[in-house]
C-alpha cells in the first residue's frame, strides 16, 4: 500500500521539489501551502506521516505538531518537522513538541527520503496489539510479562508502562514530561525527575554484562529507544 505524505511548506519551489522526490520514491504526496490548509487536511483524511515547515503562514508548524500530539485521532501520527532554524533549543522545541524526527534547511533530498521511511517504519506496529517487540526483547501486555532473548525480566509496574510507552514508537524522542503524562497520567502529581529514576531501574532490569543498552538518553530532550539496537 502506497504511504500518504502531507507535506506543509509555503515556498513554492522547495514544496515542488519535495512533491517530486518523495513522488519518485513511491508515495502519494498532497501539498498544503499554509497552516490552516494543513489542518483542514488533517481533518478531512489522515495521511500516514506528515512534513511541516515550522514558520507557515497562519497556523505555525509548532502549533500544529502541538494540536496533532493533543488530539486522540492523531495523537500516534509520525511528524517530522522542517526548518531553517537549526540551534540545539530549536531542535529540543521541537522534539519536546512532540516531533518524531527533525531537519534543518537546506535538505538533502535523499535524507529526507531516507528519514520519512525510517519513521514510517517504526510507527508501522499496531499500537493495540498484546505483544510488542524490538530486537530481542518481548512485552506481552496480556499476561505482563517482558522477556529478553532467552530470559524473563521482572519489571515493577511503572517500570512495565514506561518500557510499553516506550516500545509503541521505537526511535521516538520522549520529553521526561511526555512520559511522565503517559506513564503516570495528567492528574497525578511526580515530580520530572522521577522519570530518570525509573529509567535507571528499567535499565538495570534490562541490561546484563555484555548486553547493548537499548534506551538511549538525549541530552536536552529525553529518552527513546535506539533503533539501531534492533538491526
Amino acid at each position: 500500500m502506497t504511504a500518504r505524505i502531507l507535506v506543509a511548506e509555503d515556498e513554492a519551489a522547495l514544496a515542488a521539489l519535495l512533491e517530486y522526490n518523495l513522488s519518485h520514491e513511491g508515495f502519494s504526496v498532497q501539498l498544503c501551502a499554509d497552516g490552516d490548509a494543513a489542518l483542514l487536511a488533517l481533518e478531512e483524511a489522515l495521511p500516514d506521516l506528515v512534513i511541516l515547515d515550522w514558520m507557515l503562514p497562519g497556523v505555525s508548524g509548532i502549533e500544529i505538531c502541538r494540536r496533532i500530539r493533543a488530539r486522540p485521532r492523531t495523537r500516534d501520527l509520525p511528524v517530522i518537522m522542517v526548518t531553517a532554524r537549526g540551534e540545539e533549543q530549536d531542535r529540543v522545541r521541537g522534539l519536546n513538541t512532540g516531533a518524531d524526527d527533525y531537519m534543518t534547511k537546506p535538505l538533502s533530498m535523499s535524507e529526507l527520503a531516507a528519514r520519512v521511511k525510517a519513521v514510517l517504519r517504526r510507527a508501522g506496529p499496531a499500537l493495540a496489539g498484546d505483544v510488542a517487540r524490538f530486537g530481542d526483547i518481548t512485552l506481552d501486555r496480556v499476561v505482563r510479562r517482558v522477556r529478553r532473548g532467552d530470559r524473563e525480566v521482572h519489571l515493577g509496574p511503572t517500570e512495565f508502562r514506561l518500557l510499553d510507552c516506550l516500545l509503541q514508537r521505537p526511535g521516538r524522542v520522549f520529553s521526561r514530561e511526555q512520559l511522565l503524562d503517559k506513564v503516570w497520567g495528567i492528574d497525578v502529581y511526580v515530580e520530572v525527575r522521577t522519570v530518570d529514576v525509573h529509567v535507571g531501574r528499567l535499565r538495570k532490569a534490562l541490561n546484563r554484562r555484555g548486553e547493548r543498552d537499548p534506551i538511549r538518553t538525549v541530552r536536552s530532550a529525553g529518552y527513546a529507544l535506539d533503533d539501531t539496537y534492533a538491526a
